[in-house]
């Protein structure tokens, strides 16, 4: 059993003021006044190891050329079948960066040049290899808004309009839904007759609700279009990134409806027309609604490493400190279906937590100890 000493501990809850961490192996044990095992360090202030909800880490990869990318396959604008996964390598050197500033997890997803494009992993950051790397499957990913139809040039069937994209999808969506019926339908030797490929069995669970749909979208009109296509089809969605939304009607809307907003990268260049309405002063719409929302980095649009430092934002919106730690551990894990696991500094939890020098909302202040599941990944000693 080790333990580690800090003056301030954000446990991603709440806040302990001179206590120690307690765990054994890969497990929390608890937070208590008095110290337990063995002393393995003294520090300022823990924080919960970092989640991002949204990211194309290990996809897109630092130091390798563009071309050699791998967030987007080209070949159909509607295809489930691909695994973020099959496409991560864990050599790539921004996955050491963010361990560094004590962001330990990623959900991978693939890009949006597709209607559909496949399934999201959340990971570990520190494994050795991609399949060690897997935690859990997060959903799968679409997109509406621009992207889809700015990839006319890609391989089969592609949209040039937004009406087009929708199109496809309803087309897509509605064949499996008339299987489906049928299937109920059918009796005897006939339900034999009716079989589902592996790429429509993951449409059909999408239609049945056992998968989530993450939604790329940014502006107002594309998710009201969202909006239509999940009362159309039942679907059950989060929405990815909403950077232009600057109006405080479809987060209320979205509040509503229970529907989970990943928001971001607030940090990015506004550099396509889909983002002409994007500022950090939209922010205050998406508190304001009471949504459920998450932080994401959208590596590589903003590094990995510099997901905790866009919470700045927030607490200019109102959010603590304490709240702005939450946002980027429990809520996005909560995002993410790893409330169990991570997200906070509680028993039974993993023991991944980040040791400071200083509070780390001080612009000069850095991670000098980072564990993930008990293991020391860096220190700033070494």
């Amino acid at each position: 059993m080790n333990c580690v000493y800090a003056k301030t501990i954000y446990t991603g809850k709440s806040i302990e003021q001179n206590a120690y961490l307690i765990f054994k192996d890969n497990k929390i044990i608890n937070i208590s006044k008095s110290k337990k095992g063995d002393l393995i360090g003294k520090f300022n202030v823990i924080t919960p190891a970092f989640i991002d909800p949204h990211s194309h880490i290990g996809m897109v990869r630092a130091g390798e050329p563009g071309e050699e990318e791998e967030s987007n396959e080209s070949l159909e604008s509607i295809f489930a079948l691909p695994d973020a996964i099959d496409s991560i390598q864990m050599d790539d050197g921004a996955f050491t960066d963010a361990i560094e500033m004590g962001v330990l997890y990623s959900c991978v997803l693939p890009g949006s040049g597709n209607i559909i494009s496949g399934r999201s992993a959340a990971i570990r950051h520190y494994a050795k290899n991609s399949t060690d790397a897997l935690i859990k499957y997060t959903g799968i990913k679409g997109a509406f808004g621009f992207n889809p139809m700015s990839t006319t040039d890609w391989k089969g069937q592609r949209p040039s309009t937004r009406m087009g994209a929708l199109a496809i999808l309803r087309r897509q969506l509605d064949d499996i839904r008339q299987k489906m019926d049928k299937l109920r339908k059918a009796k005897g030797k006939d339900k034999d007759d009716i079989t589902f490929s592996l790429e429509e069995s993951i449409l059909r669970d999408i239609l049945e609700g056992k998968e989530i749909l993450r939604i790329h979208v940014h502006k107002i009109d594309d998710v009201a279009a969202l909006l239509r296509i999940v009362d159309e089809f039942k679907l059950k969605v989060t929405v990815e990134h909403a950077m232009d939304i600057h109006q405080p009607e479809i987060f209320n809307e979205l509040k509503k409806r229970d529907i989970l907003v990943n928001y971001g990268p607030v940090d990015s260049f506004a550099y396509k027309v889909e983002l002409k309405h994007e500022n950090w002063r939209n922010i205050k719409y998406l508190v304001e609604s009471g949504a459920r929302y998450g932080l994401m980095s959208d590596h590589p649009v903003i590094p990995a490493r510099q997901l905790f430092l866009q919470t700045r934002w927030f607490t200019r919106c109102g959010l603590s400190k304490q709240e702005a730690i939450e946002l980027v551990s429990s809520k996005n894990a909560e995002a993410l279906g790893l409330s169990k696991i991570l997200g906070t500094l509680t028993k039974g939890k993993w023991s991944s937590f980040t040791c400071w020098n200083e509070d780390p909302f001080d612009i000069t202040s850095f991670p000098i100890a980072v564990y993930g599941e008990g293991n020391l990944l860096y220190s700033h000693t070494q």
